[in-house]
């Protein structure tokens, strides 16, 4: 799951890249100049879920994945920042409340949430002021529509940050959450801070790892992508 990818020189690399080495690649291009949005890249089959967000839809994408439990949907979000103005904040504002509208998870649903949520947990220490709270009610909104968020159910105390700021400041931004039904299959959840700080680092963000004991049925046969290019020229 890559968040914040735009219809770019470097956005179409990457899908063209990943997709010559075999993999599922699912990339609605932003239409706005300069919009971002995200990018699910997959080793296993997948077929396109349309995720019922009706406000800047690229930024809530999905796919369907056969499990030897059945199928299985993954939702990707990228939920737009904000700075102290009335336009951003609007916006903000307007997208999760059309997630909120389309993504309770019905009873019996498999489906997990992941991406850049760009919110923070109600008791993040330390706690920021500059958060509103419509921005903290939608973190909680999850418990009460049918998910658990994976990393907190599996280290309840743990205090982790998904993004660092310039003033070292710490914030969980990115998040998992699963519905009900695959909370018991949860085998691990964690941060994996190397792509943001390594000294060519790929982001500024943390990647989140989440592991399910679901198997898939479906996988892809996919190569290295850095060879991607070399093999698929020695087809023709």
């Amino acid at each position: 799951m890559l968040t914040e990818t735009a219809d770019s020189q470097g956005g179409r690399f990457l899908a063209e890249r990943f997709t010559m080495a075999g993999c599922s690649v699912t990339f609605p291009r932003p239409e706005q100049r300069g919009e971002r949005g995200v990018m699910i890249v997959s080793r296993l089959a997948t077929r396109p879920l349309d995720t019922g967000v009706d406000y800047l839809p690229h930024r809530a994408v999905g796919v369907t994945v056969d499990t030897d439990e059945g199928q299985l949907e993954v939702i990707g979000l990228y939920v737009p920042s904000r700075n102290a103005t009335a336009e951003k904040t609007a916006r903000k504002r307007s997208f999760l409340q059309a997630c909120r509208r389309a993504l309770a998870a019905d009873e019996g649903a498999a489906r997990i949430v992941i991406g850049d949520f760009n919110v923070l947990e109600d008791d993040l220490v330390p706690r920021y002021r500059f958060f509103s709270p419509f921005e903290y009610e939608f973190y909680g909104w999850f418990g009460s529509a049918g998910y658990v968020d994976a990393f907190r159910a599996l280290h309840p105390e743990a205090l982790e940050y998904s993004w660092v700021g310039k003033t070292g400041d710490g914030y969980r931004y990115d998040h998992a959450f699963v519905s009900g039904r695959l909370a018991d299959g949860l085998r691990g959840c964690s941060y994996v801070h190397e792509p943001g700080t390594m000294s060519e680092r790929l982001t500024d963000h943390s990647a989140l790892s989440v592991q399910l004991s679901a198997t898939a049925a479906a996988p892809l046969l996919v190569t290295d992508t850095s060879r991607a290019e070399e093999s698929a020229a020695a087809l023709f």
